[in-house]
């Protein structure tokens, strides 16, 4: 249970800090300060809760994990259950404090830090788009995180590696979907916003989802995995490489 109330308070900061900063200090902070929120957020997290659960705070890299072999699917059950509990609590949460600003808020009109794509949203890019890009990034935002955290990687810098590269696929991304790469970190905004967000929600479940499983099996089998020399079979690693 450690394991799935570490991934539960992972995932919870990850969307209050990310989403929270997009709604809150957006216009303040830019799109590079809601990329770095988010990189960040992420980072004191697999610092924090990594050696509990590895810090996974996303179902689509818990897959990965799991078609690469690297956890049990009972496990898997309870990571996944524990990220969505912690995005909607943090979804929660940052809906109650914005309701608090003078004058009120309208969360049908300014949101709540959720996904999308086509007119109205962001750049207005199409349907196509984001799926693309949403696979490709979480795609290759895995394979980050499979890769730093296999056995014969160098340790104690996976957090930071893989912070960094969620930076930069959010620089790259916002304007296209506000960047899930996260199933739970999509579903827990779009249950409040409701209307567009939720009717557009599954492409943010399905696709990143897919991606996962995609660079799962690129470690699973062995394409990318690396065989570590046998003095680091006895190292602890994140994201469940134990």
């Amino acid at each position: 249970m450690k394991k799935y109330l570490a991934e539960m308070v992972g995932t919870f900061i990850l969307v209050l800090f990310g989403c929270g900063t997009a709604v809150i200090a957006g216009d303040k902070v830019g799109l590079a300060g809601i990329a770095f929120a988010f990189g960040l957020a992420l980072i004191g997290a697999a610092y924090g809760i990594g050696p509990i659960s590895g810090c996974h705070i996303n179902p689509a890299v818990s897959l990965g994990v799991w078609v690469a072999g690297r956890m049990k699917t009972t496990e898997l059950v309870g990571y996944i259950i524990g990220q969505f509990a912690g995005a909607v609590l943090a979804a929660l949460l940052l809906f109650l404090i914005v309701s608090g600003i003078g004058g009120g808020y309208d969360i049908a009109k300014s949101g709540l830090g959720q996904n999308g794509w086509g007119p109205g949203y962001q750049g207005e890019y199409s349907l196509g788009s984001a799926i693309l890009f949403e696979f490709v990034a979480t795609f290759i935002f895995i394979v980050v995180i499979l890769g730093s955290t296999q056995k014969a990687a160098p340790g104690g810098f996976a957090g930071l590696a893989i912070g960094i590269t969620l930076v930069a696929i959010h620089l790259f991304g916002i304007r296209i979907t506000g960047v899930s790469v996260n199933p739970a970190r999509s579903l827990g905004p779009a249950l409040f916003a409701g209307g567009q967000a939720l009717a557009q929600v599954w492409l943010f479940l399905l696709v990143p989802s897919l991606a996962g499983i995609g660079a799962g099996l690129l470690f699973k089998t062995k394409v990318l995995e690396v065989t570590p020399e046998p003095q680091l079979e006895e190292r602890a690693a994140l994201f469940g490489a134990d």
